[in-house]
């Protein structure tokens, strides 16, 4: 199913004292616009009005304000458990909530398998949500600190939820402590989801806090990242260009990569810090640091990313310090005068948390179409399931507390992401090359800026027009698609 080509917009954007005049485009009736992105409703009433760069910012903070508090309290309530939310299910967040509080009442190994079956279900639609959201409402520069803003939430989780877990498991009475923590971030999560239902809208086209106007600057502002907002219509063209892109491999591998020592250190980082030679609760504060340091990697790595206008150098760096403290854990001993030696050893593998926010932003600011980018986060969510699941397999209590496997297959990990790394940004920049000949063969600028990239929404005259942004078009079906390295 080709998507319907509307006329090309008559101007280019160019700078008017201090404004920026956008393009037009022409007046699409619905059934004119099936096929191309919802965005094309909203601004098929434009008039090429100029919009400064204080409108620009206004409707930039009317978002956040609106949109990122509820994606950072669903995250954070999320990941108390690794649970799930989808804002565009209340049902999700809402059973969500039902299923942990019911978990209090599995006495047995049957109980909770049964239990975590069901969070599964709903655990593994929020974060593929919220990439989605992030990339319809922020500009491809804005969705590095937008995105990594709402992973570090794992972070504070990772300090708020031990306290927590400290506190209630001390709480002595009738419930056992695993059933008082179950009951209360299940409750807790049915408390905030009419939040969600509320507050968190579909979409720009749709979102009630914003006017007509405030709609129609949010929708422009998105058009440099040639990607659209949404389309209804599934297209069976964008799935086989999915499976025939190189990327979209390159993507799953390097998901792969990172979830394995992920999940292997994610599931077994508290016996790892046990072996030390701490007990069970003071295992569960010296974790807390790590916590922090996962929130202050993550952000700081979104902003050397920002000011560099590159994923790939800050993705190499990242995967350096686990390489150095898995090697460092291994050739340790255990003594109990190595305890500190060992816990800060441990803390450089905190440098690998900020590796996912920026592979899942890199890989979301290099694919557009909206079926394609469904496939492409689809597949990228199955390569962290894959590493989630194989990395704790790799890890066998028999080993402590050395687990040598374990680590290994960490260290190895990391070192085959960095170097799939430079292989992936090697290939990103070939695809420029190939679009800037196929710009230049049809009468336009081969060398352009990204404006989607730059800190001003505003055109000093090297940028393309980006009059296909909203024909929901993928990267390779759109010349002026420039892939971010």
């Amino acid at each position: 199913m080709s998507a319907p080509q509307p006329p090309s917009p008559t101007s280019s954007i160019r700078k008017e004292d201090d404004n920026v005049v956008l393009p037009t485009v022409p007046n699409l009736k619905p059934t004119q616009a099936k096929g191309v992105d919802a965005a094309l409703a909203i601004l098929g009433e434009y008039t090429g009005e100029p919009i400064s760069p204080e409108d620009d910012k206004r409707v930039l903070r009317k978002i956040d304000l609106w949109v990122m508090p509820v994606v950072l309290l669903v995250y954070f309530t999320q990941q108390l458990d690794k649970l799930p939310v989808a804002k565009y299910l209340f049902v999700h967040v809402l059973m969500w909530g039902v299923v942990v509080a019911s978990t209090a009442g599995a006495t047995n190994f049957k109980g909770l398998i049964t239990a975590r079956f069901f969070l599964g279900i709903f655990e593994a639609t929020v974060a593929p949500c919220f990439i989605t959201l992030t990339q319809m409402w922020w500009r491809r520069r804005e969705q590095t600190m937008r995105l990594s803003m709402w992973m570090a939430m794992n972070g504070v989780t990772g300090m708020v939820g031990s306290l927590l877990t400290f506190g209630l498991g001390h709480i002595k009475g009738a419930l056992k402590p695993y059933q008082v923590i179950f009951l209360f971030i299940g409750l807790f999560t049915i408390a905030i989801s009419p939040i969600v239902l509320f507050v968190l809208p579909d979409s720009p086209t749709t979102a009630r806090f914003l006017s007509h106007e405030e709609k129609v600057i949010a929708l422009e502002r998105l058009r440099a990242n040639n990607q659209g907002t949404e389309s209804k219509v599934w297209k069976w063209e964008q799935v086989w260009d999915t499976f025939l892109d190189p990327k979209t491999y390159l993507w799953f591998a390097l998901l792969f990569l990172c979830a394995l020592p992920s999940g292997g250190i994610s599931a077994f980082g508290p016996l790892i810090i046990k072996g030390f030679g701490f007990d069970s609760f003071h295992t569960i504060l010296v974790n807390i640091p790590f916590g922090a340091l996962q929130v202050i990697v993550t952000i700081g790595a979104a902003l050397v990313s920002m000011k560099i206008k590159l994923k790939w150098p800050v993705i190499f760096v990242l995967s350096l310090p686990p390489i150095a403290g898995a090697s460092a854990l291994m050739v340790l001993g255990r003594s109990p005068d190595l305890r500190n030696t060992l816990l800060g050893c441990y803390y450089v593998l905190s440098f690998f948390t900020g590796l996912q926010p920026m592979l899942y932003t890199w890989s979301a600011q290099n694919t557009a179409g909206n079926t394609k980018r469904t496939c492409t986060t689809g597949i990228m969510f199955i390569a962290q399931c894959a590493g989630n699941i194989v990395g704790p397999l790799l890890y066998a209590t028999e080993e402590k507390p050395y687990y040598h496997h374990g680590l290994i297959a960490s260290l190895v990990s990391w070192i085959a992401l960095a170097i799939l790394t430079l292989v992936t940004a090697a290939y990103l920049a070939f695809r420029n090359g190939q679009h800037e000949k196929i710009r230049l063969s049809l009468g336009k600028a081969a060398k352009v800026i990204d404006m989607s990239l730059e800190k001003q929404h505003m055109d000093n005259g090297d940028a393309p027009s980006n009059d296909q942004a909203f024909l929901d078009l993928t990267d390779s079906q759109n010349e002026d698609f420039i892939f971010a390295l």
